[in-house]
């Protein structure tokens, strides 16, 4: 897929997850739209996935370990073909196959089930052990959130990475500034992450999060290399590319005042006319 392309896809991935987040009434809005860029980059160009055989054995995994972005992860699958995009609809609702964090027992297309911050990042490493044992070419791909590496779980997993030379795994950290209550420099002040993802073992980038170009310009560096984990600092903000969520302090997760309702409606709107359709 084109750069181009890729954009459209983003655009599509960024519509869906509006439209399904809005249909709900509330929900992880500032961490699902921050990583629509890399998922769009994954699923449009990246990965060696198949929508008609989800449990194929030689495809890429991805975990999504920040769970909470489930609402775009869901997008970009079912706009990949896992699932009808109709089922958007039902996120997080009684009976649903999208629960609020992925569940691989429900959702065609999850590797993993997440949410529980810290965990995903160590079976996303399990995982991609597993396939070097094996000697398998499957690429594992983990998105981390910068608030979850609070989680000292984190760092332990990265240094069992560097020590094995997992260089078939890529970490996505979403560097977005912002964690549940607050900024994470006044929470536990990430300081540099590139320096220490480095110190830790890994081959490090860091990217300009809303630039799709960028993004696959830094898998394409780190799939060169052969003998360590790489690592992709996203730099992102929460709510990315919708300008009045990414001013907006508390977007972690949102019940939408009216105000709100009018930005993110307009949005939807304004993405509609650029992509030309509704999409769905």
């Amino acid at each position: 897929m084109s750069i181009q392309g890729l954009e459209i896809f983003r655009d599509e991935i960024r519509l869906m997850t509006l439209k399904e987040l809005h249909h709900l009434g509330f929900g992880h809005y500032g961490g699902s739209l921050s990583i629509i860029e890399a998922l769009a980059v994954l699923y449009g160009e990246v990965m060696k996935v198949d929508p008609k055989n989800p449990n194929w054995e030689d495809r890429d995994y991805f975990i999504l370990s920040k769970g909470h972005g489930g609402p775009a992860y869901y997008a970009a699958l079912s706009l990949k073909g896992f699932f009808p995009k109709e089922i958007l609809y039902t996120l997080n609702q009684n009976g649903t196959s999208l629960p609020s964090h992925p569940d691989r027992n429900l959702t065609p297309g999850v590797d993993m089930t997440t949410g529980s911050l810290g965990q995903g990042i160590s079976a996303a490493v399990g995982v991609a052990l597993s396939h070097k044992l094996s000697e398998r070419k499957n690429f594992t791909y983990c998105v981390v959130g910068d608030g979850e590496l609070n989680e000292g779980q984190c760092w332990e997993a990265f240094q069992f990475a560097a020590h094995h030379k997992l260089h078939r795994l890529f970490v996505l950290v979403d560097d977005n500034k912002k964690q549940l209550d607050g900024l994470t420099k006044d929470i536990i002040d990430p300081l540099d992450l590139v320096a220490k993802m480095s110190a830790f073992g890994f081959y490090t980038l860091k990217v300009n999060g809303a630039s799709v170009a960028e993004i696959y310009e830094a898998f394409e560096k780190g799939k060169a290399q052969s003998n360590q984990p790489v690592a992709i600092i996203l730099d992102t903000v929460k709510g990315q590319g919708v300008p009045y969520l990414e001013e907006k302090a508390d977007n972690h997760h949102i019940r939408p005042t009216q105000e709100d309702e009018e930005a993110i409606v307009a949005t939807i709107s304004q993405l509609e006319k650029k992509l030309g359709r509704a999409v769905m």
